[in-house]
């Protein structure tokens, strides 16, 4: 087929799919051409009052500028964002809400956005505020704010954690633009993006959108980073920028360029450490954060004492600007206290203060790891949530939870000493009022910690399989057969890597794949045994990729390295098993899993360990029926939304051999609180009353 004729094929194939995007765009084009304005200043022209939209213009009458103006641009170098804007948002919309409804909103929201803005300047213009004085004289032409009225709207389609990030977008660059800018468009770019969001659910609730879910720690985390680093992008902008947006200059602003560069650094660095969680920047920001509201109140209390006595406020004098940079103060402050659990990562700097006797920190809990081995949970110690107590040549990897030291698995160290850990473990809680526990402890420490008078109950089946005499012969095994024979007819390939190491895009894919699981579930992600991407991308840590012919990722497995006392590493444990929502490719698990397999025994490796699914367990026979009742009622509420229960079973397709995983507590009377610090430990963003309540329905 010549290459003209498949163009015009391929051009027809995408106006039948988006025929509203690609006819206006066509439009806006000949226009351009048909009135040399993709070439020349279209504000400049003799014709451009009686085509551009704006108060003036209706005004004297010219309403059916609403329509014209629209496919135009004002300078030639505007219709390169005017276009892809157009392209990306409304073609966005157009496929997923179907081309009528997406130009019914794209034209509404045009027309809302203007009208409201020249009505508003209409009610506010006067001597005492220049700008909008000046503003209501200005016309406007473009279809800006239509498009990203439609994107407000599709935004309520996106899936979870989307949702809330294209939201956020949206909203901080109306909100800066029409504060710090402050121009016609910007005006209605806010007016459009505030309509599109308030009318968005109502819009596409008959398309069934995935319902909304709380943000996870990364969205708490990105959603601090986002207000701060637009404090600090508006502290650039309005120093090197004249101040002649709507509210004017900042009161009392007479910082120079050397406190603008130390304010510059300073918040880098709190960004930096908000970015990874940490709990001394989250403190230094919440200080900070919390003076900047306490200056605001003063001011505001001060303004309305002036103001009762006679004094004269105005826009002048920066009152508006500085109440806009104190709100966005004010957000910052409340984003870090609700989302507080977020920013639990403790600093090196409080590690290394601690008692070199008692306390350890990373870099030396990976040195004992390595020397005297571990067993299937034991990398998970080394994730940063975790603190460290330190016994001798041994420690114990815990989280504190509603006065609770949850200890992660099982003491590293020498097996002769697990039971003078725990004792030493004990008595350190007991020193700073905590309640002690290990979860997913083993046989051993479970009967190390029974010579203390501790208890016992199963939580969970670590399960297990043998690679040295693995093949995947017989009845049993039919199902991994048929991956595997699957993934080669359909160009499915496997590969083993460092994830660190791969190519951005790649990472990104992975990113993208677990993000839309975890925004698949209603509920925040899980922490404490469960481990996401960012685990993933520790070099220590293998991963397998399923990839199709295209280079797309299908599916992604993670697998944590389980080292033996020589420092050589003995099996793998699987963390992160992910799959593409939309994959064509259905078995790509079960494919991964075999893979890996395969792949660890011509490694060496002794065993591969599929790990014990959370709140999946046999049932024990001690006294705990407190507790069991518990993690059967958890279980229960989240195996709808995570699976746990249902990935237990799916396990039994790799034949494994069960080993038993236990809660190891002093007391009876502990449960309670142990049951709330589990509960807190696996959805550390989530309230326990929510639990409660999805437990009811």
């Amino acid at each position: 087929m010549p290459p003209q004729r498949r163009a015009v094929q391929q051009a027809l194939a995408v106006w039948r799919r988006l025929p509203f995007t690609t006819t206006v765009v066509a439009v806006m084009l000949v226009a351009g051409v048909a009135s040399a304005s993709l070439w020349r200043a279209a504000e400049a022209a003799t014709w451009y009052p009686d085509i551009a939209f704006g108060l003036p213009s209706f005004v004297a009458g010219r309403w059916w500028t609403l329509a014209t103006g629209v496919f135009f641009a004002v300078e030639p170098w505007f219709y390169l964002p005017m276009v892809g804007s157009f392209v990306l948002f409304v073609g966005f919309a157009e496929h997923r809400m179907g081309t009528r409804l997406a130009a019914a909103v794209t034209v509404g929201g045009h027309v809302f956005a203007v009208l409201a803005a020249a009505l508003f300047l209409l009610l506010v213009q006067g001597p005492d505020w220049a700008w909008a004085t000046q503003t209501a004289t200005l016309r406007d032409v473009g279809f800006s704010a239509g498009a990203l009225t439609a994107a407000a709207v599709a935004s309520a389609l996106l899936r979870p954690p989307w949702r809330l990030r294209v939201r956020l977008a949206l909203v901080i660059y109306v909100i800066t633009a029409a504060i710090y800018v402050g121009s016609l468009a910007d005006l209605e770019h806010l007016f459009g993006v505030a309509a599109g969001l308030a009318a968005g659910p109502r819009i596409t609730r008959r398309f069934d959108p995935a319902p909304a879910s709380r943000p996870s720690r990364r969205e708490w985390r990105l959603l601090a980073v986002a207000v701060l680093l637009l404090l600090a992008v508006t502290s650039v902008v309005t120093y090197f920028l004249p101040d002649d947006g709507p509210l004017g200059p900042r009161f009392g602003d007479n910082q120079d360029l050397l406190d603008l560069g130390i304010t510059l650094v300073v918040t880098l660095l709190i960004i930096r450490g908000l970015r990874h969680g940490k709990r001394l920047a989250w403190w230094f920001a919440v200080v900070i954060a919390g003076i900047n509201v306490a200056v605001g109140l003063l001011v505001a209390v001060l303004s309305v004492l002036v103001a009762i006595f006679g004094g004269d406020v105005t826009v002048g004098q920066g009152i508006p600007r500085f109440a806009a940079d104190e709100l966005m103060w004010t957000a910052l402050f409340l984003v870090l206290l609700i989302g507080r659990r977020a920013f639990r990562v403790p600093s090196r700097r409080r590690v290394r203060r601690a008692t070199a006797s008692t306390e350890a920190d990373r870099p030396t809990a990976l040195q004992m790891l390595q020397e005297h081995g571990g067993g299937t949970l034991s990398w998970m110690a080394t994730w940063p949530e975790n603190s460290y107590f330190r016994e001798g040549e041994s420690f114990v990897a815990y989280q504190r939870h509603a006065g609770v030291a949850i200890g992660l698995g099982d003491p590293v160290g020498p097996d002769a000493d697990r039971a003078e850990v725990v004792r030493a473990f004990a008595a350190m809680c007991d020193r700073s009022s905590w309640v002690p526990c290990l979860f997913s402890a083993d046989e051993a420490t479970a009967a190390a910690a029974g010579e203390l008078g501790w208890q016992r109950v199963q939580v969970a089946e670590d399960t297990l399989v043998d690679l040295p005499d693995l093949e995947f012969r017989g009845k049993s095994w039919q199902d991994v057969r048929s991956a595997l024979n699957k993934a080669g007819k359909q160009g499915i390939t496997f590969r083993m890597v460092t994830l660190a190491e791969e190519r951005w895009s790649l990472v990104a894919q992975v990113r993208a794949i677990s993000e839309e699981w975890v925004g698949d579930k209603a509920l925040p992600e899980m922490g404490f045994t469960l481990g996401g991407v960012d685990e993933a991308l520790d070099p220590h840590v293998r991963v397998g990729l399923a990839e199709d012919a295209d280079g797309q990722v299908q599916g992604v497995t993670s697998w944590l390295p389980v080292y033996a006392a020589n420092g050589e590493v003995r099996g793998w444990t699987l963390d992160v098993m992910r799959r593409r929502h939309d994959g064509s490719f259905r078995p790509v698990v079960e494919f991964l899993i075999a893979s890996s397999c395969l792949a660890f025994q011509s490694e060496g490796a002794q065993f591969v360990s599929l790990s014990g699914a959370p709140l999946a367990r046999a049932k024990g026979d001690e006294a705990t029926a407190t507790l069991d009742r518990l993690l059967d009622t958890l279980g229960e509420t989240l195996e709808p939304m995570y699976g746990f229960r249902s990935l237990h079973a799916f396990k039994n397709k790799f034949a494994p051999r069960y080993e038993p995983m236990y809660l190891v507590f002093r007391d009876e009377a502990d449960l309670p609180r142990i049951g709330i610090a589990l509960t807190r430990a696996y959805l550390p963003d989530t309230p326990l009353r929510e639990i409660v309540r999805m437990g009811r329905h």
